[in-house]
């Protein structure tokens, strides 16, 4: 992966910029920078991803004065890096594992990430075609005093149940894995966005069982156990 540094001192338009934190990116260079003394985020695209920087522009582009989304500022094509704005907040990731954050909580900020679903899936619906937000990961949220999304490069017009049982399957396969706790916060979370939608996830136990079972080509060491969890959850449901 690319340095930011390498941007920052090769680049006259950067080269002002100072870096006040990296975040974690498995493809991208994605820094928190003051630029003009004004925070913003800079999403530097790894070569060969011109039609993810597109994707995400126009996402952010057309979405973010009406829904919970960084602002864009510009799309620099000739270095791959989207300027947006920094939206200061904790990671829902680490709030749903935070032994010390209770229940009610957690609940609470499933209700509030089903709302944002809710609210994105019928922003861009026409008719009964819908755009989905892809990669519906709780690490792809932050909350401050709202729900956030970030990261929007693996949108795409899909089924709605795509993200509802993607989302539902990272946060079953974070650790701890498949904990009581966590499949009564995926009931929860599909409860809340039905209730704000006018349309029926058609199938959503396998929606669920399937994102499980494409996790295994990056964590082939526990194979077992999400081959035997995706099979339960479409016998059982959630």
């Amino acid at each position: 992966m690319k340095d930011i540094m390498d941007l920052i001192t090769t680049t006259e338009k950067y080269s002002q910029a100072s870096i006040q934190k990296r975040f974690e990116s498995k493809k991208h260079t994605v820094c928190y920078v003051l630029m003009d003394n004004q925070p913003r985020v800079l999403k530097w695209f790894a070569p060969g991803f011109k039609g993810n920087i597109e994707t995400e522009f126009q996402v952010l582009q057309q979405a973010s004065s009406r829904l919970t989304l960084p602002t864009i500022f510009e799309k620099d094509n000739e270095n791959n890096v989207l300027i947006m704005g920094y939206i200061p907040g904790k990671n829902l990731g680490d709030i749903l594992d935070d032994s010390l954050v209770n229940l009610g909580e957690k609940q609470t900020m499933m209700c509030l990430l089903a709302q944002w679903f809710a609210q994105f899936h019928t922003f861009f619906r026409k008719d009964m075609k819908f755009r989905i937000r892809g990669d519906p990961n709780v690490r792809n949220f932050l909350f401050n005093n709202q729900m956030w999304g970030v990261d929007f490069e693996e949108s795409r017009n899909g089924n709605p149940g795509d993200d509802i049982g993607g989302l539902c399957a990272s946060l079953l396969t974070f650790d701890p894995m498949f904990t009581s706790e966590k499949f009564g916060l995926c009931r929860k979370f599909i409860e809340e966005y039905l209730h704000n939608v006018s349309w029926q996830l058609e199938k959503i136990n396998d929606e669920v069982a399937y994102a499980i079972l494409e996790k295994i080509s990056w964590r082939p060491e526990q194979e077992k156990i999400l081959r035997n969890y995706a099979h339960h959850i479409r016998k059982k449901g959630l």
